[in-house]
């Protein structure tokens, strides 16, 4: 009885032993068959590659902009009165002092007339009384009120000058005058808009620089912008630069004027900015498609003797297609461009390049 357990442990036991030795002799077989795809180049992934050469770059950010005039007034009055012209057509140019709106002055002209009587009575009493102060005939204070009484006359006369000189208005600045909201004999007050005036000559150009790119806003660089429904390109100066960036947004608010002597720049439009930024003479260019998306930034595959190597990098502008490297690559490498979403660093590759 114990012969035949005895024999059955050393058959369990080789049987055992058999399979251990099968498991490891076919994963030593499976590893050198890796490592003989690997180093003998088997099983070659196709790629498409390109060799990087250092060309001129133009570094530049693209912002969104408005576009306002060069000047804006909305048109009061400083007196309320009944209007008694427009010398104006609506839409249309006007100039420099040029009469826009005439109100009625009758009233006015009354109380000037008055005031000019009440002048020359006070002038002559004021006369008298110097000369029969010297006669020490009246004191020094009764003639003191008689000059007082002359020059409040003649304060006056200046005080309604002044109002009848408002009731003509004039345009401040040469430009365009837009829509009117009154006729001839509505009765204006000063917080009723005639029309607005606006010069469009030249326009400003309104955009927000992000907090990263402030150091490299400058009173009278040149900056390029475009408008929906236009190809052409216009360029501006940078004139006005706020003093302090928003904290909200994180940006700096800057102002640039433009030439309009077409009138194609109209205010309260869009305006795409194009802010140059710094020129790089020999920038490494890669196509977008290269870059492979990873969780510390992004990488792409390089050629190395037949083999894929990743190589971490770091990016800057874009153009519609290829993608500044800042670091990570050198020129003259072959970076791999298509076919590199399933690649492995180590993995030999047959590259064709474009």
């Amino acid at each position: 009885m114990k012969r035949k357990t005895i024999i059955f442990l050393v058959l369990i036991v080789l049987g055992i032993g058999s399979l251990v030795l099968y498991r490891v002799t076919t994963n030593d077989k499976k590893e050198k068959e890796r490592t003989g795809n690997a180093g003998g180049g088997r099983a070659k992934a196709k790629v498409y590659g390109k060799v990087i050469k250092g060309r001129p770059f133009s570094d530049h950010l693209s912002l969104s902009g408005s576009i306002e005039p060069n000047e804006l007034v909305d048109v009061r009055s400083e007196i309320s009165g009944i209007v008694e012209s427009i010398n104006f057509s609506e839409g249309g140019r006007v100039s420099v002092g040029q009469v826009l709106i005439r109100i009625n002055d009758v009233e006015l002209k009354a109380q000037l007339s008055q005031a000019v009587t009440r002048n020359s009575l006070a002038g002559e009493n004021a006369r008298r009384a110097k000369l029969l102060l010297e006669k020490e005939a009246i004191s020094q204070e009764e003639y003191d009120i008689a000059s007082a009484d002359y020059r409040t006359a003649q304060a006056q006369i200046e005080v309604i000058e002044a109002q009848l000189a408002k009731t003509i208005i004039k345009a401040p600045f040469s430009g365009t005058i837009g829509l009117r909201s009154i006729s001839k004999g509505s009765y204006i007050t000063p917080t009723i808009s005639i029309a607005q005036l606006v010069n469009t000559d030249r326009v400003k150009v309104l955009f927000s620089i992000p907090e990263k790119y402030v150091s490299m806003v400058r009173n009278n660089s040149s900056i390029k912008l475009n408008i929906q429904g236009s190809k052409e390109e216009y360029t501006a100066k940078v004139y006005a630069i706020e003093p302090i960036v928003e904290a909200t947004t994180r940006t700096l608010q800057v102002k640039a004027i433009a030439d309009n002597s077409g009138q194609r720049l109209i205010p309260g439009t869009f305006a795409n900015v194009i802010f140059p930024l710094a020129t790089v003479e020999r920038g490494l260019l890669v196509p977008a498609e290269a870059l492979i998306p990873i969780q510390n930034g992004r990488k792409v595959f390089l050629l190395k003797n037949g083999i894929a190597i990743e190589s971490l990098v770091e990016i800057g502008a874009r153009t519609e297609d290829d993608v500044l490297i800042l670091s990570g690559i050198q020129e003259g490498d072959t970076v791999l461009t298509s076919g590199v979403m399933s690649l492995r660093s180590g993995n030999p590759v047959q590259v064709t390049l474009r």
